[in-house]
């Protein structure tokens, strides 16, 4: 992996956008039709295509967010991800409570009297959820209202943001590790944490054999770490951090990873046991990891050319849950499904592109406010990169990687 996963040359931006399509694509069925997400039947109820999707966004920013944990010093490392996570967010919050939300209100009560001065309007939905937690679900009764005509099916105007609280603690257990140099002294460390959450995993599918580990009994032993963050279900967390490290400990090892064709096919086969016989949770994320890394290293060409330059995967999957319960609000899921799918993923990649170009790039501008700039020095003789390490230039194209992040980041 050294050798082949450095700077931009891979598919990681198509990737990243094909899972973030593919959580849009998993809410259709659910949020136009009151069904169950795709591939909840296929997998005996363990995941869904749109949960799936996410386990693939924590190995990456396991992956790239290692990376830059061990590049950074803390103060910017903390910095990097703020920008990378905050500014689109903010924005997604705003327009959804100052545009999307009373656009449905007019709609459907002719016009905007009670919108502004709601218990739970949008002022109070943008001091609820501005720290990475959903708190507040609806705005002004917009989703309720669509639900009391039979049209909602989700209580939430914007649900996709629940696992942005979880990718933020695993950015906080990376900084802890490039504090205490984890990361670069210790990385036998970062692998035993991966396996101390690997037996979570398995413990109790030992008992349950397709035990899907986001139980309605868990929820029950919900606990904060910050208010403002709301809770945290230790199923979900145990499993999102589980592929959270299975990538971070991909980029503790870079360089004793195999990049193979014959091992990929074998994770293909474990992949999709896991998904139809069982036992998902204990060999399909880490099969699942691997079949993500060797698909962005293996692609060809045109597929490495997409989202290099232009990441649109942050804003489609932030802005896609908000787009579909507006169109659900407007009845156009009355057309069918196809329609219906097509029509949220056109007007989601047109509003991810917007937060693309007019706040998250401009933001990502900012990683450098501060750094002390050094005088340029005589080039001395190259030498070999130490193992685990490239040897791109201090802000080369691999700090540009990692500085990328994924979606849920």
């Amino acid at each position: 992996m050294a050798d082949c996963f450095r700077g931009r040359d891979n598919s990681l931006g198509f990737i990243r956008l094909i899972l973030a399509s593919a959580v849009v694509v998993s809410h259709a069925s659910v949020l136009g039709f009151g069904e169950k997400e795709f591939g909840h039947g296929l997998s005996h109820g363990q995941t869904d295509l749109g949960k799936l999707s996410v386990y693939g966004f924590f190995v990456l920013s396991g992956i790239l967010v290692t990376r830059s944990g061990k590049r950074l010093p803390l103060g910017r490392f903390l910095w990097h991800r703020a920008l990378r996570l905050l500014p689109g967010l903010w924005v997604c919050l705003i327009v959804t409570a100052f545009v999307v939300a009373p656009f449905l209100y007019w709609a459907q009560h002719g016009g905007l009297g009670g919108f502004w001065g709601h218990p739970r309007g949008p002022f109070a939905y943008l001091g609820s959820n501005w720290a990475v937690a959903p708190l507040q679900n609806d705005v002004s009764g917009v989703v309720a209202h669509s639900r009391g005509d039979g049209l909602g099916h989700s209580p939430s105007i914007d649900a996709a943001l629940w696992s942005l609280r979880y990718e933020v603690l695993c950015y906080f257990g990376v900084a802890l590790l490039a504090v205490t140099r984890v990361l670069t002294r210790a990385r036998p460390l970062v692998l035993l944490v991966a396996a101390g959450l690997g037996w979570y995993a398995i413990a109790p599918a030992l008992q349950e054999r397709f035990w899907a580990g986001f139980s309605d009994s868990s929820y029950a032993l919900s606990f904060e770490i910050f208010p403002v963050m709301g809770k945290f279900d230790p199923d979900i967390l145990i499993y999102l951090a589980f592929a959270f490290a299975v990538g971070a400990v991909i980029e503790s090892y870079r360089e004793r990873i195999p990049v193979s064709d014959p091992l990929a096919v074998l994770a293909l086969l474990v992949f999709l046991g896991g998904i139809f016989f069982g036992y998902f949770f204990v060999v399909g994320i880490p099969a699942f990891a691997y079949l993500l890394l060797w698909l962005a290293i293996r692609l060809p060409g045109p597929f490495r050319r997409v989202g290099a330059r232009n990441d649109l995967s942050y804003g489609v999957y932030i802005y896609g849950f908000v787009i579909q319960q507006a169109l659900t609000a407007l009845d156009f899921a009355r057309w069918g499904f196809w329609p219906y799918l097509v029509l949220s993923l056109a007007g989601t990649l047109v509003v991810a592109a917007l937060s693309w170009h007019l706040v998250e790039k401009p933001a990502m501008r900012l990683k450098d406010i501060g750094r002390k700039r050094t005088a340029p020095t005589a080039p001395v003789a190259a030498q070999p990169a130490p193992p685990g390490e490239t040897e791109s230039a201090p802000g080369g194209r691999d700090r540009a990687l990692a500085d990328s992040g994924t979606r849920t980041g």
